[in-house]
């Protein structure tokens, strides 16, 4: 696999945001990560795609810093900043209080520390992101489920993250919730923060992804761009996944 491309400011060559080296990661003497090499954070829109129990959500889990590797390192290279997250999770069924829509979002401010005087106006302007305004006052649990991801999403940005982390947002969603997650998603990277979105969604992979992390059997096969992976995948395991072979 080769190296990702480094970030350069200013001449100098930054290190990516979050690299993983020789990760691994067990659940009693069963191996659920092995050896995984990559970086996270250099691209807009990173997918990882993979078959069932390949070790993608234990993956991303690690990567937000909800789990310890049992072997290897991971380095996050953002510098200390009390008003921002490094990280933010977003899980496939999102967990929402028994609140209106902007009480869910002003009970998560309360808890990233935004000042009391801040949090409704800023759970406005969270609502206005997510197309969610006019449900402000909605009991959340009544919204639809696209709806429901949304205002995760956006409660998730509350914390001000530098990258949002996806675990199959639109997984139980139809077209239209679906196509209101993606394009949210695109308002995401455009305001400079960077996604890794788990799908098994190939179509959703070729209209959001800028790079590829590919795993098969808790292993990293290849981490490459988009165009690239979907072109002439590297892996005999990737390419049969493209082709819909089941993989053992």
């Amino acid at each position: 696999m080769a190296e990702p491309v480094r970030q350069i400011h200013s001449g100098v060559v930054l290190p990516p945001p979050v690299r993983l080296d020789g990760v691994g990661l067990r659940a009693g003497s069963r191996t659920l990560l092995s050896g995984i090499d990559a970086s996270f954070g250099l691209s807009p829109v990173t997918v990882i795609l993979g078959p069932n129990g390949a070790g993608k959500t234990q993956l991303l889990r690690l990567v937000a810093g909800l789990a310890r590797p049992d072997s290897g390192t991971i380095r996050y290279a953002w510098p200390p900043r009390p008003e921002k997250h490094r990280t933010a999770l977003v899980f496939q069924r999102p967990v929402l209080l028994r609140r209106s829509a902007i009480g869910n979002l002003t009970h998560a401010l309360a808890q990233y520390g935004v000042p009391r005087r801040d949090r409704r106006a800023r759970a406005q302007e969270l609502l206005r992101f997510a197309d969610l305004e006019h449900r402000a006052t909605a009991p959340a649990r009544a919204l639809s489920g696209g709806e429901q991801q949304r205002l995760a999403l956006a409660r998730a940005l509350g914390a001000a993250p530098d990258m949002l982390l996806l675990d199959e947002p639109t997984a139980h969603l139809d077209p239209r919730a679906t196509a209101g997650v993606e394009a949210l998603v695109a308002r995401v990277v455009a305001d400079g923060v960077r996604v890794v979105l788990i799908t098994h969604d190939i179509g959703q992979a070729r209209r959001l992804a800028s790079e590829i992390v590919f795993l098969h059997a808790g292993r990293l096969t290849e981490q490459t761009p988009a165009n690239r992976f979907f072109a002439r995948p590297a892996s005999a395991e990737a390419r049969a996944y493209l082709q819909g072979d089941l993989l053992l």
